[in-house]
């Protein structure tokens, strides 16, 4: 079987003069779980050379998601992927990953020296020991970026960090795969995935949530295109917040003015309630950060606790105040 190209080689995206389809497919490439990730990545690694052969996938729309991304490939069992393909992309939800690996395992699918990748976040290589006891070559390889199942997402990988754990062995390999889908390796440790995976959750998933909501706070205060009111507006939050951390921190909490932020509460628990635990959670966590950062003045801090500590708050209110730092200084 043929290896991956090293880091320092020449991928297809970097090539100016040469088209994939000139030079022979390195690796055969199979997609268990043709969801949103999985074809995509496997149409990047077309790009860079690879040949995929087969995927799995059922539900229509992993259907229509392979037919868009992966035309000509044919959808088949994941027995019949593992038996085709020399790197094989299992891409399912997290909770159904480990009784997969143990399922292929257990029925000989797996082949020595098939390079087996999952996309987990939440994962790294442990997860494939019954593939590694069986000879495969184990790689955890999770794309930083949310996925639409179009080919957009092909696009998106440029630039893209992905986690990346392996054995010190395959490491240079796994590197390798990223960089020729245009992406970025970031080594993550066996035991930090978790916390890894928690962050980009916290990050990426809670942004979703917390932006559908607004615009739907704002349609009811009769804004006709809140999309178009809050793109600019994010926009700045999100680069200012990249660029300078809590130094960013603006708005209401953070200036400690506690009957505007008594005025919100007010007018969600009137429009939208289901908002206000939310809204509460959040405003309780950027009062602790802009405290230990000194840019909320501790004495306007105490009128905002009392605001901030309504129903579902913790007992003693904000962290920066059971923990003794409302005088502003340092954690």
């Amino acid at each position: 079987m043929n290896g991956p190209h090293r880091p320092e080689q020449h991928s297809a995206r970097s090539d100016t003069g040469s088209d994939p389809a000139d030079r022979p497919a390195r690796l055969t490439v199979g997609v268990v779980g043709a969801g949103r990730v999985g074809p995509a990545l496997a149409a990047s690694l077309q790009l860079a050379g690879h040949r995929p052969v087969a995927a799995s996938g059922v539900s229509d729309s992993s259907v229509r998601r392979a037919a868009a991304l992966l035309p000509d490939v044919p959808l088949v069992s994941p027995a019949q992927v593992m038996e085709r393909a020399e790197l094989v992309l299992l891409t399912v939800p997290d909770d159904a990953l480990p009784g997969l690996v143990e399922g292929l395992a257990e029925t000989g699918a797996v082949r020595p020296g098939q390079l087996l990748v999952h996309t987990s976040g939440r994962y790294g290589t442990k997860v494939l020991d019954p593939a590694l006891r069986a000879g495969a070559l184990p790689l955890a390889l999770h794309p930083a970026m949310t996925f639409t199942g179009t080919p957009v997402d092909v696009q998106r990988l440029a630039g893209c960090s992905f986690g990346v754990t392996a054995p010190d062995e395959l490491r240079l390999a796994a590197e390798a795969l990223v960089i020729e889908m245009g992406g970025e390796p970031e080594w993550i440790a066996e035991d930090a995935r978790p916390l890894y995976h928690a962050a980009l959750a916290l990050g990426a998933n809670h942004l979703v949530t917390l932006v559908a909501e607004s615009m739907e706070l704002l349609r009811d205060a009769g804004v006709a295109a809140p999309d178009r009111m809050l793109g600019p507006l994010l926009g700045a939050a999100l680069d200012n917040a990249l660029r300078s951390g809590d130094a960013a921190l603006t708005g209401p909490v953070a200036r400690g003015d506690a009957g505007t932020v008594a005025a919100h509460v007010a007018e969600l628990r009137k429009h939208a309630p289901g908002t206000v635990a939310g809204y509460l959670a959040m405003a309780r966590a950027t009062a602790d950060r802009a405290l230990a950062h000194g840019l909320l003045k501790p004495e306007l801090a105490e009128d905002l606790l009392g605001v901030l500590a309504g129903p579902g708050a913790p007992a003693g209110g904000t962290d920066g105040f059971r923990d003794g730092t409302a005088d502003g200084g340092d954690r």
